[in-house]
């Protein structure tokens, strides 16, 4: 699908005609320099490999430095690839802005989940816990509970929610866009977008 890729700023709420809050996450979308036209005769697949957020070239290796430099442009710091966009209409060097989505209602926003590291089940899967101590429980207010019988299956059956690493994942929501601000290169749309402040998205129509 066409897209662009972006960085989350924050979040903010505006008021609709009717008086309304809507919250919203506003995103900084593009310029992205098209850095490469892959082609089916010589790549096999169609498709434009577009870049954004510009890089200290004594940060990028001599690779880096090269490729974005038959772009004309300088070395970039989040690289990603988009089907869908017209043949022959956008050639490398182009320079591609948040106008792709004017006339758009809703867009995917893809972003990386904040990483929480190794979490118990109370911030993992939100178990309440034991809240009544009136009965020996004293030491166990957060442990998951029982797991299962044991004389049949004598297993932990599959799917069980249990401990375990927490965030860092890729995860899509399909979000309503509120307002365009292309002469500041802002994109508002309603909701939360997953991922830090400063942390990339993709958005796709």
């Amino acid at each position: 699908m066409q897209g662009l890729i972006g960085k989350k700023v924050g979040m903010t709420s505006v008021f609709s005609e009717e008086g309304k809050s809507i919250p919203c996450t506003v995103l900084e979308v593009g310029p992205c320099v098209v850095s490469q036209v892959k082609t089916v005769e010589k790549d096999g697949y169609s498709a434009l490999q577009l870049s954004y957020d510009d890089k200290k070239e004594k940060s990028s290796n001599k690779a880096e430095i090269g490729h974005f430099k038959k772009a004309g442009t300088a070395p970039k710091r989040k690289v990603a690839e988009f089907v869908g966009f017209e043949e022959d209409k956008y050639k490398l060097g182009d320079v591609i802005t948040v106008d792709l989505f004017n006339d758009d209602t809703y867009l995917d926003v893809r972003g990386w989940t904040k990483g929480k590291g190794f979490q118990g089940v109370v911030k993992r899967h939100g178990f309440g816990g034991v809240g009544d101590q009136t009965h020996g429980q004293h030491n166990r207010l957060r442990a998951p509970g029982s797991m299962g019988a044991s004389s049949w299956p004598s297993r932990v059956m599959p799917g069980m929610r249990m401990a375990g690493r927490t965030g860092g994942r890729q995860q899509e929501t399909e979000l309503r866009v509120v307002k365009i601000l292309p002469e500041s290169n802002l994109l508002l749309v309603k909701g939360a977008v997953p991922g830090p402040k400063g942390g990339y998205v993709i958005i796709t129509k």
